[in-house]
């Protein structure tokens, strides 16, 4: 496919013309059709600027001799749509964002894309259709948004949330909630930790897909305008000289993202998505990956929400080319490997050093000896579950409790708020799979105000949903199988002892095996009812979280 099926010969005289309607001169028709598609909207922060990034793009565009055209694309802001039915469109939406630009691509024989995005589904829903179309593509973020500062502090979106559950508890007064509301966010960018948005804005990096500097320079900076109009000239080359994603998108590529993930101590929602962006790619990346890298990965830097630091920090310690190169000294990355800038890894991350310690440290002074995410087997998770390992409060990485056990979130949420959860307990949220809820929920009302109330380092929480890359505690989300489809997590009863081992990656249900076949004997699916065609189809089609929630 490329543009010239559109546009050459007297067969597509009238096909010009509609080109000339849009303003469009023979001279530009002629150029290669570079589609920008552009993810702004006037509800997420971290979109709200795109306008600016994409205007840079296209002047890198057409000043290296491409046409750019513009279109446009939605997006969910996970933030808005937390906790209420919202969030269940959230992940449904990173499909139909990979439909839509194949949609424009294909039905107007662009000859390549730039993809302008920023935050937590639409990264990933860009970067499946890159691979499923298989154009020069490149991914260009609109930066992270700089930390708020309250009382010398830095603070971010999830201190809100913690907030909001020390509010609960009596911990915090209205006036000190109303401070920290008005201070966390100061500005665009998506949300200043190590959360989902940054998370996959520095996969893109790391897979080669997007130019150094795409996962950490902030939103707010001259540089970003720059990297955008070096976006737009670069995809010139990638035309020029056929690099298409699937030529960068290999299983080395996805192992250096990763190990860069791992090294981050990156959000669980990398577990979902990496998989997704491979299945687009045609390549089959197994959960389990995680464990085999991690073993050998270690967590070098703290960042938000388990730790101190923000993505601006990362940034000024030399980011994801620093990070890249501190793990390539040590034999953890595949430096052979093309990417968009058209020079391999190795040539990227030449000369990149690390100027913080501390924000990105030594490998033989790591936060933790082994990757910030964990893959959880055994008998409540006998397809895996996930777990930010570097978030948790090491008095919680091995824990055995009673189960209290809600068929929803807001279930959940309310015997939370109602202080009805107790020291040691295990909250059971399940029928918030993919199919269960439909669409996966994110949850980080319910772990943000368990850590707001101090039971982060005495409460586990665990889910056939998902959790945002701003929750921290004992959260195991994406039980697999999930309860809609028969998982064991769907026989979980109050009280029942489940066993939490993160650094031995079990998770047990701790019934014996007769009891529990007789529980199955009397299961009957609980379905969440949606008043919503959409949400219907999508629970038909959608798979299991551990291949990454795809279509079927």
């Amino acid at each position: 496919m490329n543009s010239d099926s559109a546009k050459k010969g007297p067969q597509r005289a009238p096909h010009r013309a509609l080109m000339k309607a849009s303003g469009y001169t023979d001279w530009e028709i002629e150029r290669p059709w570079i589609g920008v598609a552009n993810a702004y909207n006037q509800i997420i922060p971290g979109h709200v600027h795109l306008k600016r990034i994409t205007e840079a793009v296209k002047a890198g565009v057409y000043a290296a001799g491409g046409l750019p055209i513009e279109f446009p694309t939605i997006g969910v802001c996970d933030g808005i749509a937390m906790n209420h039915i919202g969030m269940k469109y959230s992940l449904a939406s990173r499909e139909l964002i990979m439909d839509s630009i194949e949609v424009m691509a294909r039905g107007h024989a662009f000859d390549a894309l730039v993809l302008v995005t920023n935050c937590d589904k639409i990264i990933p829903g860009m970067a499946m259709a890159a691979a499923g179309l298989n154009i020069p593509s490149i991914v260009i973020s609109g930066g992270p948004m700089l930390a708020g500062i309250r009382e010398g502090k830095d603070i971010d979106l999830s201190t809100v949330f913690e907030t909001v559950g020390k509010h609960m508890a009596g911990k915090a007064s209205d006036e000190e909630l109303l401070e920290i509301e008005n201070a966390a966010c100061p500005g665009c960018g998506s949300c200043s930790g190590m959360f989902t948005a940054n998370t996959m804005n520095c996969m893109m990096e790391a897979l080669g897909l997007g130019l150094p500097g795409n996962g950490t320079i902030p939103a707010v900076y001259a540089e970003r305008d720059r990297l955008a109009k070096d976006a737009g000239r670069t995809i010139m080359a990638l035309v020029e000289k056929d690099i298409r994603p699937r030529q960068i998108l290999t299983m080395e590529a996805f192992e250096n993202a990763i190990a860069v993930d791992l090294a981050l101590g990156g959000s669980t929602n990398t577990a979902l998505h990496l998989p997704a962006i491979a299945h687009s790619a045609g390549l089959d990346l197994p959960i389990d990956i995680f464990n085999t890298m991690g073993a050998k990965v270690p967590h070098l830097c703290s960042m938000s929400p388990g730790g101190r630091h923000h993505i601006q920090d990362l940034y000024r310690a030399g980011g994801v080319r620093a990070v890249m190169a501190r793990l390539s000294e040590a034999g953890l990355i595949h430096g052979e490997l093309p990417t968009v800038t058209g020079k391999t890894v190795a040539e990227n991350i030449r000369g990149a050093r690390v100027r913080d310690d501390e924000v990105i440290r030594p490998m033989a002074n790591p936060y933790h000896a082994t990757g910030g995410l964990a893959i959880m087997h055994g008998s409540l998770a006998p397809d895996g579950a996930v777990v930010k390992q570097s978030a948790v409060a090491p008095e919680m990485l091995v824990h055995t409790g009673p189960a209290r056990v809600f068929e929803s979130e807001e279930e959940a949420y309310a015997a939370i708020a109602a202080e009805k959860i107790l020291d040691g307990d295990v909250v059971v949220i399940r029928h918030e799979g993919p199919k269960g809820g439909p669409g996966m929920r994110e949850m980080l009302s319910p772990t943000s105000i368990l850590a707001g109330m101090g039971k982060d380092k005495t409460v586990a929480l665990l889910t056939d949903g998902r959790f945002s890359g701003a929750t921290r505690g004992a959260a195991i989300g994406h039980v697999s199988p999930e309860a809609a489809v028969g998982g064991p997590i769907a026989l979980v009863r109050e009280g029942d002892l489940i066993s939490v081992d993160i650094p031995g990656k079990r998770l047990d249900l701790l019934v014996d095996a007769a009891e529990l076949e007789r529980r199955r004997a009397a299961w009957k699916p609980h379905v969440q009812e949606v008043d919503s065609p959409f949400l219907r189809r999508y629970r038909k089609v959608v798979t299991s979280a551990v291949t990454g929630a795809v279509l079927d």
